[in-house]
């Protein structure tokens, strides 16, 4: 049984949490309409909203690795919050593509703070329970990200794009206020040595499920974050619908990560990472064809269950077998790995959207993920399930 202190620091953690995912989610629905009314094709709002991943993929190892040698989280996660707000701004006031870039990269190195408030909250739980203790923490990633996506059209029917940013910079402040005062024991630090960060980069049961979140992550944001929302525009989707559609995708998303501790219990964790990405096919498949905005939301129910399952239980093995002073970098590795996905789906995929047209695009990611996974799903070894 918990600690009454310790019952006190899971609830502040999800009391930022919600903040913090709150404050990059608010205007994330209408992003790739916003963006695309500043630049002039698919390929450069691609490129914009890859940011978001690239910085992400860049700044969480070394994150995970500063956070154990320091011995302390909280400085970072801080500094975390006041990037989100920054960049929540500097999109809000930018007439051009290269603000647009740059607030978007901030964010993304806003994200990063993610490794280690997954870490904090993952410490209050024993080792065994490192996959409950992911699973919930994602499942209150997502109710505040599904809050967030689910006010934007009304932001933005109020106060136009600049005010669904306005309101993220203020939560971002919010956090860093919650935040504040609580108190931080400093833990032994662990100094990196190139033999021990070689080791742990190579350990199997570390990047495998990082690997296979890369993939999950890359149809993720090519889909719901970055093409989806223009096709729905195409077909008439309003500020209010895509609002609703990024919101849904989020709610399903929430089920899969509240349902993930007990489908593992009862099938390891093998069967489910193949079901999701059998699902992810029919996702994408569903989008390549569509001829109207049901085919849209069906695709997004789907890959959002799929995400949800597989992220928990990919995440939870990723540290399941670290040791506690190494466990904030290998939470950075793994991030910093699927962050590679979340960067080059829509920098790729933009690319190839132009070249052979965005539904066409669709189908194509999928065939591909779909190998992907699952020549790679067999790789999880019985330890790790």
């Amino acid at each position: 049984m918990a600690s009454s202190s310790s019952s006190a620091r899971r609830w502040l953690y999800i009391g930022v949490v919600s903040l913090y995912w709150i404050s990059m989610y608010l205007y994330m629905p209408t992003l790739p309409v916003y963006a695309k009314s500043k630049v002039a094709d698919l390929a450069q709002v691609g490129t914009i909203l890859s940011m978001y991943g690239l910085w992400q993929a860049v700044a969480r190892f070394p994150l995970g690795i500063a956070a154990d040698w320091a011995g302390r989280r909280k400085p970072f996660i801080l500094g975390g919050f006041a990037l989100s707000g920054l960049g929540a701004l500097l999109m809000a006031t930018a007439d051009s593509a290269g603000g647009l870039l740059i607030g978007r990269a901030l964010t993304g190195f806003a994200a990063s703070v993610w490794v280690l408030l997954v870490v904090a909250y993952n410490s209050e739980f024993p080792p065994e329970e490192a996959v409950r203790a992911s699973a919930l923490l994602s499942g209150v990633n997502s109710v505040a990200r599904m809050l967030a996506t689910g006010v934007t059209g009304a932001l933005n029917r109020w106060g136009g794009y600049p005010l669904a940013f306005f309101a993220a910079a203020g939560t971002a402040a919010a956090a860093m206020l919650v935040l504040a005062p609580a108190r931080e024991t400093p833990r032994p630090s662990r100094a990196p040595t190139l033999g021990g960060l070689g080791k742990l980069m190579l350990r199997p049961d570390v990047l495998i499920p990082s690997l296979l979140c890369t993939v999950m992550q890359y149809a993720a944001w090519t889909a719901t974050f970055t093409f989806t929302p223009l096709l729905a525009e195409q077909f008439g989707a309003t500020g209010d619908t895509l609002s609703l559609l990024t919101s849904m995708n989020i709610g399903v998303v929430m089920v899969g990560n509240f349902g993930a501790a007990p489908v593992v219990k009862r099938w390891g964790a093998t069967r489910p990472i193949v079901w999701s990405f059998v699902g992810m096919l029919v996702a994408m498949g569903l989008l390549a064809f569509a001829q109207g905005l049901p085919a849209i939301f069906a695709s997004q129910i789907i890959l959002g269950l799929v995400t949800g399952v597989s992220y928990s239980v990919l995440m939870g093995l990723s540290i399941r077998y670290v040791d506690e002073t190494q466990r904030a970098t290998a939470m950075g590795l793994f991030q910093a790995i699927y962050a590679i996905g979340m960067f080059a789906g829509p920098w790729l995929s933009g690319i190839l959207a132009d070249a052979i047209g965005m539904q066409p695009m669709f189908g194509v990611v999928g065939v591909a993920c779909l190998v992907l996974g699952l020549l790679g799903t067999p790789q999880l070894k019985e330890k790790t399930a």
